[in-house]
């Protein structure tokens, strides 16, 4: 069996550190840092730090497409990225006195681009996931996820789906065997407002009777919510200084399925999910093997009973 993932539209991460920048003036940079970036691309870069068999898919091109095949390359992730005439797009992620980040729209994809990569997961088996993650470039058709979770389904794999709110939404009812929206994204899929973790139960919920078969909702520094159709689940994170955001949610979905695939055991899956987001969150860039075992008997797990459900 293989893990696919899909990155729709990768980045190349530039990560500057200037102390107060001023707008309008020259400012010079203490420190910066260059690493691939786009969701699925998290996920496969953890996958094999934990030893899990992946293959990362996606839309890159130009010479920034060569980082990040080069990277991933060096890392010993496998890749199967299908080219394209334009040029991967630069994420800035401005770090001073406040964070500031200037997003990439991404390149213009072709038709015959689309296909080509719809092509490349019509050779899936049974046997394999395929994790969706991140948003897709503008130029994409709006129901491409929606082919690509039909096409997983007719091959008979299951699929993990992390985007935005209403894509998700829509791709619901194609069963995905994970979704992992964070409280915001529970409130936008919903139009509600979450008042307590009473809301958040019944509108996880929600989401399974929706088609998912398992969710997990993260709130941030309180943890997360595991939703497996039975009972639900509360993670509570490591202590541990919080150095970095980016990734954290995309490593544990990786935690979470390289334990699945070996168990079975969601709730073991979600512990070492748990762990995995924990220790990129305490990282520069995304977590070590090493770092991310270290937390694992540190995350907190307990079954709520009938009484806190409602």
């Amino acid at each position: 069996m293989m893990i696919y993932t899909l990155t729709l539209n990768p980045s190349i991460d530039y990560i500057v550190h200037v102390k107060n920048v001023q707008l309008g003036e020259l400012n010079r940079m203490e420190d910066d840092f260059k690493f691939p970036g786009g969701k699925g691309i998290n996920v496969s870069r953890i996958l094999h730090e934990l030893m899990t068999e992946t293959i990362a898919l996606g839309f890159i091109g130009g010479f920034t497409g060569d980082f990040i095949e080069y990277w991933l390359k060096n890392e010993g992730v496998n890749t199967d990225f299908t080219r394209v005439a334009g040029d991967t797009r630069i994420n800035i992620k401005l770090k001073s006195n406040v964070e500031t980040e200037i997003n990439g729209i991404g390149p213009k994809i072709s038709v015959e681009e689309a296909n080509a990569l719809l092509n490349k997961l019509s050779q899936i088996s049974s046997e394999d996931i395929v994790v969706l993650s991140g948003s897709k470039p503008p130029s994409l058709s709006g129901d491409f996820y929606q082919k690509v979770a039909n096409l997983t389904r007719e091959k008979g794999a299951e699929f993990v789906i992390d985007t935005t709110s209403n894509e998700l939404k829509t791709i619901l009812p194609f069963r995905p065997l994970l979704v992992k929206p964070n409280l915001e994204e529970l409130e936008a899929i919903f139009g509600i407002q979450m008042n307590g973790l009473d809301d958040v139960i019944k509108y996880g919920n929600k989401l399974l009777e929706l088609g998912a078969q398992t969710a997990i909702v993260s709130m941030g520094g309180n943890g997360a919510l595991l939703f497996t159709g039975e009972d639900v689940y509360q993670g509570i994170n490591p202590k541990g200084n919080v150095k970095n955001s980016v990734g954290a949610g995309d490593s544990l979905i990786a935690g979470f399925i390289s334990r699945y695939v070996e168990t079975k055991d969601v709730v073991s899956a979600f512990q070492l999910g748990i762990a995995s987001g924990s220790a990129t969150a305490f990282s520069s860039d995304l977590a070590k093997r090493s770092e991310i075992l270290s937390l694992v008997n540190k995350v907190g797990i307990k079954r709520l009973d009938s009484a806190n459900l409602y």
